[in-house]
């Protein structure tokens, strides 16, 4: 009996690299991977679907799934995560201090329904106790002019967003049009939060949540033709995550090109625990309900997604001996 071939576009990360070489084979799956630009996997994806298997945007996923019939399923597979304290950047001069001193500014953003701009705006209004409202909000292209919104919002109450589509962020920045910039893009401008990493390991050890960037999806159609797919998926990509952190826990061999990579593997760990870059539900579930909760209140998602309403029911829970 021939595997089944299923295409899949994502980018190359060391722990999806023995997926992608073939040195890890899902049960009944021969992959054909296509490795490309994040920006060109996730447009192509969501306008035309042109593969089987995709990595993809939280965001747009989490506003896809709360529509009637959505186009994808999801896996619980977290292929890439970013803390974003550090995506806040400050024009040259600015007198903005601390988090509350946003209210009343102007604050660009590339798209609302970006991932990293939810869990910023998320972690801005719970953990900070900001009003988005009380913000004025401008949408452009952070280096090209022309980038739209890609989801159809219904933005909460108070808050409006000017589109300057002739315009850029950094521009902007550079002119003072604006007073600062919300970017997963690193930009060349002063961080809010100058020790972002030590902002952020205090906000982990408070919230235990660790931002979710994107995901694995299965077209629809493909799930439901033969729906065994999703955890011959699931467990090799669980099985290529393991060789990679094996490989960057050794100190003999230097698997990335810099130094006291295990090293840091060991602070983290100290934080986190042993499963640090967890998949499924259970280990991920502040970061999950948190990510549901902020979508909702920021007009993303059309209502407050759980769990069952996202993930693929063959992978919410597996079986033990």
């Amino acid at each position: 009996m021939m595997n089944m071939q299923l295409s899949l576009a994502m980018n190359a990360y060391d722990h999806v690299r023995d997926l992608i070489s073939g040195d890890i084979r899902p049960k009944g799956i021969e992959l054909l991977p296509l490795e490309l630009p994040i920006e060109e996997i996730f447009y192509r994806f969501t306008r035309f679907q042109e593969w089987h298997v995709s990595e993809m945007s939280f965001g747009k996923v989490v506003s896809l799934m709360s529509e009637e019939r959505p186009p994808i399923v999801v896996l619980p597979v977290f292929l890439s995560r970013v803390f974003r304290h550090s995506a806040i950047y400050l024009r040259e001069g600015s007198t903005i201090r601390k988090p509350k001193d946003l209210e009343g500014r102007r604050v660009g953003i590339p798209e609302w329904a970006q991932t990293a701009g939810i869990y910023v705006r998320g972690m801005l209004a719970h953990e900070y106790g900001i009003d988005l409202a009380k913000i004025q909000w401008f949408q452009a292209g952070v280096r090209e002019p022309g980038r739209v919104e890609k989801v159809e919002l219904s933005l909460p109450s108070g808050v409006k967003i000017q589109r300057m589509a002739e315009k850029t962020l950094l521009g902007m920045l550079a002119a003072g049009e604006l007073d600062a910039v919300m970017s997963a893009r690193e930009i060349p401008a002063r961080r809010l939060f100058a020790d972002y990493r030590a902002a952020e390991a205090e906000y982990w050890k408070k919230t235990r949540i660790f931002p979710i960037m994107h995901v694995l999806v299965i077209r629809r159609d493909v799930y439901e033709r033969d729906r065994w797919i999703a955890m011959s998926l699931y467990q090799a990509f669980e099985e290529a995550k393991r060789r990679s952190i094996a490989r960057v826990r050794e100190f003999g061999l230097s698997h990335l090109p810099m130094p006291w990579v295990p090293d840091h593997l060991t602070q983290w760990r100290a934080l986190a625990g042993e499963d640090f870059w967890p998949y499924g539900i259970e280990s991920n579930r502040p970061t999950l309900e948190a990510f549901f909760q902020y979508a909702h209140e920021q007009g993303v998602a059309k209502r407050r997604l759980q769990m069952e309403d996202v993930f693929a029911p063959e992978t919410r829970e597996q079986f033990k001996i």
